[in-house]
């Protein structure tokens, strides 16, 4: 069994609006230093088998068609 972490975040010329309101709250609580803040999404994967490059592809896929939005997100893969 292998995990697979798939990361999902807008991408650089898409607006954060949350990341800005978090940025905002940083100056508040005293978080000194903090120039920019992006949010973003995480997913674990459990896989059966080994992490090939044949179940990678599917995993992929699968982040492609449910878990971002390619027209404003970007996603990587990495296996645990």
């Amino acid at each position: 069994m292998a995990r697979v972490i798939v990361d999902v975040m807008l991408k650089p010329e898409i607006l954060d609006p949350q990341g800005q309101a978090i940025l905002g709250a940083c100056g508040r609580l005293g978080f000194s230093g903090v120039t920019q803040v992006r949010q973003g999404k995480r997913f674990e994967i459990e896989i059966e088998g080994e992490a090939d490059e044949a179940r990678l592809a599917e995993v992929r896929k699968l982040a492609e068609t449910l878990l971002a939005n390619p027209v404003i997100e970007d996603f990587a893969l990495r296996v645990e």
